[in-house]
């Protein structure tokens, strides 16, 4: 067995969709599943799309899911491969343990790290776009953070000192 071979990872991971009508939700993950497949680093080892069921007290809305096993060459590309397809469940079939280079846990937390941020900046421009429009409850679309940034600095509950009863 090669080295590259020692490395690989054997994962699984579902994907759902929701939509209408139920033979597109067939075809989406048909073609989901086959953009995993194409994805450098990975191979589909087996997949399985399940039959779309109707949403309880729907009339023409349906669900459905994916289940697809893969192997992969790295780790970081289960990290690409979660933001990229979003599945619902991801599991890492073998190896049962493996170990990970600082270099590597590195590139997989600095990829995690990049992959919000840009998602934290679409928030803001929706939400900035839906302000401007004037679009109802804009306001109250807000991200919770630590910290607030140097534009949202300003304090919005100032709490007077206490009075410290001298003896």
């Amino acid at each position: 067995m090669s080295g590259n071979e020692d490395r690989k990872i054997l994962a699984a991971m579902i994907i759902e969709v929701l939509g209408r009508p139920k033979e597109h939700l067939i075809e989406t993950l048909e073609d989901l599943s086959r953009q995993v497949g194409e994805e450098k680093g990975i191979k589909i080892i087996q997949k399985k799309i399940n039959e779309p069921t109707l949403v309880k007290d729907q009339k023409d809305l349906f669900t459905s899911f994916a289940e697809i096993e893969f192997e992969v060459d790295e780790p970081l590309l289960l990290a690409i491969l979660m933001f990229k397809y979003m599945p619902s469940h991801i599991e890492v079939v073998e190896p049962e343990k493996f170990v990970l280079t600082n270099v590597e846990l590195s590139d997989i937390l600095n990829e995690l790290t990049r992959r919000l941020h840009r998602y934290e900046e679409l928030v803001k421009v929706m939400q900035f776009q839906m302000q401007s429009n004037g679009m109802a409850g804009a306001s109250q679309i807000q991200m919770k953070k630590d910290e607030p940034s140097k534009k949202d600095s300003k304090p919005k509950n100032k709490k007077k000192p206490s009075k410290k009863k001298s003896k």
